[in-house]
């Protein structure tokens, strides 16, 4: 008999463990974090990656302007005689 994750009923096993472990709030956060982690190593392995076009692209643009703050003078309060 064999002990790995072919089997529904360990599968559903396992998801009551980590349901007890982590809490239902946590999961969809592991899962996220576990899937772009998979997938930043599936990039580096096959060579492909995004960030260069990425950083390509924002130092072709020219910076915006900034414009400096327009002081104001405080207004004077009327005076009734």
């Amino acid at each position: 008999m064999a002990m790995g994750l072919d089997n529904p009923l360990h599968i559903a096993f396992l998801v009551v463990i980590l349901l007890l472990v982590f809490g239902a709030r946590r999961l969809p956060e592991i899962g996220r974090s576990l899937g772009s982690g998979m997938r930043e190593f599936k990039d580096s392995i096959s060579g492909e990656s995004k960030q260069p076009a990425l950083s390509q692209s924002t130092e072709q643009q020219p910076p915006a302007p900034q414009q400096a703050p327009v002081a104001q003078a405080p207004a004077e309060p009327t005076r009734q005689a």
